[in-house]
């Protein structure tokens, strides 16, 4: 697994770019499953179990990550940009960037020239650049064209406590999870779907559920965790070390109490997502067609949609072992409908 994670998270893939990420999943998961890309970019793979299930079982995770987007060219040879996905400006300053083959920081002010008020509050996105180390319009447009992607530029490092920090844990964990089900010899077969466009408003998860159709569906996500110094016990949401999130409700959906229970029920280690904030693909997923039974099953991620971001690998692997037993749970019909 620590293979494929590293090269999802290495890989460049903001909303509406993901690319990358799809080809390379392809190319991973060919031999093990038919798959086929819809109009709209999602991967739709399906993996035969040794047995047949008892419903149409959908695993879901999403191949975007939040980034930049090329708006303009100044005379001086600076690219103006915008977020694309929920970022928090105050994260942007002096972050080094890429966009294709090209690496630049976005513009900060230096201490020493600014204002006492200026140094109170963060830059908002509108009014910061990226530096290319351009000297001119006409030389920045050389590497660099309006409507490109920048993503955060940083480095895939595991530490001895099993500790893991990179950009785009959200939600690379998820595909690396749903890739490694795909691999093994599973009981139940399912439909396994790599989405695009979930961080600006689940888009690819709403057609492929259409395609799909399931009667039940696993969303495989990270999800914030604010165990931090300064933050306090109520305001936490999720802890490293304690097991993947199983969310009761958040801004998008009302899970299936159920699949809730018997995930929380299963002898794995896992928490439950104590704020009922944020939103996943279970928001388009659940609407589709008729309705579909949905749990979700998160790795708690510290700094989450930033540069960098922190998970535990132990977190992870039960993240694995509870979306298995979800799906043999789901697929031999112990689950009454």
């Amino acid at each position: 697994m620590l293979e494929n994670f590293e090269k999802l998270c290495m890989l460049p893939g903001v909303s509406g770019n993901e690319d990358a990420v799809r080809d390379y999943i392809i190319k991973e998961i060919s031999p093990y499953c038919e798959c086929c890309v819809d109009n709209c970019g999602n991967i739709i793979a399906k993996k035969q179990g040794k047995a047949s299930s008892y419903k149409t079982i959908m695993i879901d995770a999403h191949m975007d990550e939040v980034g930049l987007i090329i708006t303009g060219i100044t005379d001086e040879g600076f690219l103006k940009f915008r977020t694309v996905g929920g970022i928090n400006d105050c994260v942007l300053s002096a972050k080094k960037v890429i966009i294709g083959d090209t690496v630049g920081v976005i513009c900060s002010k230096p201490v020493h020239l600014s204002a006492e008020e200026e140094k109170k509050h963060y830059v908002p996105a509108k009014n910061l650049y990226i530096d290319i180390g351009a000297l001119s319009k006409e030389d920045a447009n050389k590497a660099v064209s309006i409507g490109d992607y920048a993503t955060f530029k940083s480095e895939f490092r595991v530490d001895e406590s099993g500790f893991v920090s990179a950009k785009a844990i959200d939600d690379r964990v998820g595909c690396s999870i749903l890739m490694d089900l795909i691999k093994k010899d599973t009981e139940y077969g399912f439909t396994a779907s790599f989405t695009v466009g979930e961080e600006v408003g689940l888009r690819g998860a709403k057609t492929a559920a259409y395609t799909v159709s399931p009667d039940f569906a696993i969303v495989l996500e990270a999800t914030t965790a604010c165990d931090i110094c300064g933050s306090s016990a109520d305001n936490a949401v999720t802890y490293l070390g304690k097991g993947p999130a199983v969310s009761f409700m958040d801004r998008a959906t009302s899970y299936d109490r159920d699949l809730f229970n018997i995930a929380l029920n299963s002898g794995i280690k896992c928490q439950v997502k104590s704020a009922v904030a944020g939103g996943n693909n279970s928001g388009a997923i659940h609407l589709s067609k008729s309705g579909v039974r949905t749990v979700s099953v998160s790795v708690p991620c510290r700094y989450i949609h930033s540069p960098l971001s922190v998970a535990n690998f132990e977190d992870i692997h039960n993240a694995e072992k509870l979306a298995e037993y979800m799906l043999n749970i789901i697929g031999s019909g112990k689950l009454n409908d």
